[in-house]
């Protein structure tokens, strides 16, 4: 009888493997095989998530900041990550149940976007952009509010202030009485609740700032902030940069090419090489005085021709060259790198010679399917939703919205669909026959298909109307309206007493019985 038939039904104790000696049991994963020769060198702690970063991201965030500055792969990278998470912003869409209000929201929202900056540089989406490129750069970031007075400022009297992580310094880790605890600048109570930011006035690396008592550290209730960063740990306090894992890759790689073009600059500097002849005393001919005609080793330059003295040689320069391995190597660290950071190589590098119209689109499905992922985790619950219900309240009070109304049913007015910049595909005809199909098939409704691409189906609505009523006013007939030219451009026309068709008989020309004959192309009834 076979014994490995019972090895199934037996317990098995922690570190035994079917068939390994008992004095010597194998590891259930090779990665934990930490005495092995292979693993003895793998170091690895099992400290906590703050400890891990504490001690750490200052570096990370500085030498990120310098490969985004100095690497043109970081700093393509970081530009194609907020171009898709951001773009031109990702914009509110009320959902209150009555559209005139839903209409009186959206119109003072778009009115205060151009005042919500502070500094008075950009609008509220600049102010996205601005966050989520501090969120890659230097793991996060930091939106104080800054409510106004009813008349100073913007109409809803509401402001956002935007600060580097910097602000919140990493060593400020200390017990305070009642209970309460900061860890990395961060506050928290006995529940474990956030309550308070522990901040310089001024940016602590800012040498021009003249202002007094800028380096001493402020307690700003977390009510005014706002801490916008990707949690990739539970219990993590503050963020990581998004290069973090291939910051070493990538400044090797910096290092490593502009090695490669100085090598190719400095071999570009020798043309050729003279080998003199000698004279009677075996004195070579280059290195002597020019003779009485003039003659000296020429200078190498475009189109010269040179007579050299008897017995010189001259030898062209052939300097290697870079060899086959040059792309290969560029481009599997390029991808990796692109992969750490979360895009596509081909969004790193713009290098599109490798690929067709499916494995482009496959890597941007799942490319797209990330970045939605972080819009609705990141930029839309830790800065949108909280901006919104704050800037509904200062509406409220300043009395662009009802205040009675909202604060009888203030859910109502919460309710809210941020909807991003839409995406463009390689091959739009194909996705818009598509979606056609799912609306027509009832998969889908046009409101979510005009809301994917990034727009508000009521403000389309509203235009395909309005561009109607002018066209009709004007007696045009476009291609754009249905009801007055077919898909296949003829003109729709309805003849005097004819009539809407019979909803029965239409049914029996869509859904023929089975046993009816089939019509042949071409033939006439």
């Amino acid at each position: 009888m076979n014994p490995n038939c019972y090895i199934g039904r037996v317990t098995f104790k922690p570190g035994f493997q079917p068939g390994a000696s008992a004095s010597k049991p194998l590891p259930a994963y090779d990665a934990g095989a930490g005495t092995s020769r292979r693993q003895s060198s793998w170091l690895a702690t099992s400290s906590g998530v703050n400890t891990a970063l504490i001690g750490h991201v200052a570096t990370l965030r500085n030498r990120a900041r310098d490969q985004i500055r100095k690497n043109p792969w970081a700093g393509q990278i970081i530009s194609s990550f907020v171009a898709n998470a951001i773009g031109t912003g990702i914009k509110p869409k009320s959902k209150h149940p009555r559209e005139a209000v839903r209409e009186t929201l959206h119109a003072a929202w778009l009115d205060w976007t151009d005042e919500s900056d502070t500094e008075g540089v950009g609008n509220f989406y600049a102010q996205q952009a601005l966050v989520v490129r501090g969120l890659f750069e230097s793991g996060e970031t930091f939106v104080r509010l800054r409510p106004r007075r009813l008349g100073e400022g913007p109409e809803v009297p509401l402001q956002l202030q935007v600060i580097e992580a910097d602000h919140v310094p990493l060593f400020e880790n200390r017990l305070l009485p009642g209970r309460n605890i900061v860890i990395a600048g961060v506050e928290f109570d006995a529940q474990g609740r956030r309550v308070a930011y522990h901040m310089y006035r001024e940016h602590p690396g800012e040498f021009l700032s003249a202002r007094p008592r800028g380096l001493e550290l402020e307690r700003v209730p977390a009510a005014e902030i706002l801490h916008v960063f990707e949690r990739q740990r539970p219990g993590q306090v503050r963020g990581a940069p998004r290069l973090a894992a291939v910051l070493a890759r990538l400044h090797d790689l910096d290092q490593y090419e502009d090695a490669e073009l100085v090598r190719k600059k400095v071999t570009a500097l020798f043309a050729g090489f003279i080998t003199p002849g000698l004279d009677v005393d075996h004195v070579p001919l280059v290195e002597r005085a020019p003779d009485k005609d003039g003659w000296e080793a020429p200078a190498f330059e475009p189109g010269l021709m040179s007579i050299l003295p008897a017995g010189s040689e001259i030898t062209f320069a052939a300097p290697a060259e870079v060899g086959t391995t040059y792309d290969p190597f560029m481009k599997w660290n390029l991808r990796a790198a692109a992969a750490g950071a979360g895009v596509t190589y081909e969004q790193a590098t713009g290098d599109l010679s490798d690929v067709n119209f499916s494995s482009i689109r496959a890597g941007l499905l799942e490319f797209r399917r990330g970045i939605e992922q972080f819009q609705q985790a990141t930029p839309v619950r830790q800065l949108n939703r909280p901006v919104w219900r704050l800037w509904l309240e200062q509406a409220a009070l300043a009395g662009v919205i009802d205040a009675s109304d909202f604060l009888a049913d203030r859910g109502a007015y919460q309710r809210v669909q941020w909807i991003g910049q839409g995406w463009q595909w390689v091959d739009p005809e194909k996705e818009q026959k598509a979606a056609v199909r799912e609306i027509r098939a009832g998969m889908t409704s046009r409101a979510r298909v005009i809301a994917a691409r990034g727009d508000d189906i009521e403000e389309i609505d509203r235009e395909i109307a309005e561009d109607k009523k002018r066209g009709d006013g004007l007696g045009l007939v476009l291609d754009s309206d249905p009801s007055a030219v077919s898909l296949t451009g003829a003109t729709q026309a309805k003849p005097a007493g004819s009539a809407l068709p019979d909803p029965t008989e239409e049914a029996a020309v869509l859904n023929p019985p089975e046993d009816a004959p089939e019509e042949k192309e071409g033939e006439e009834e």
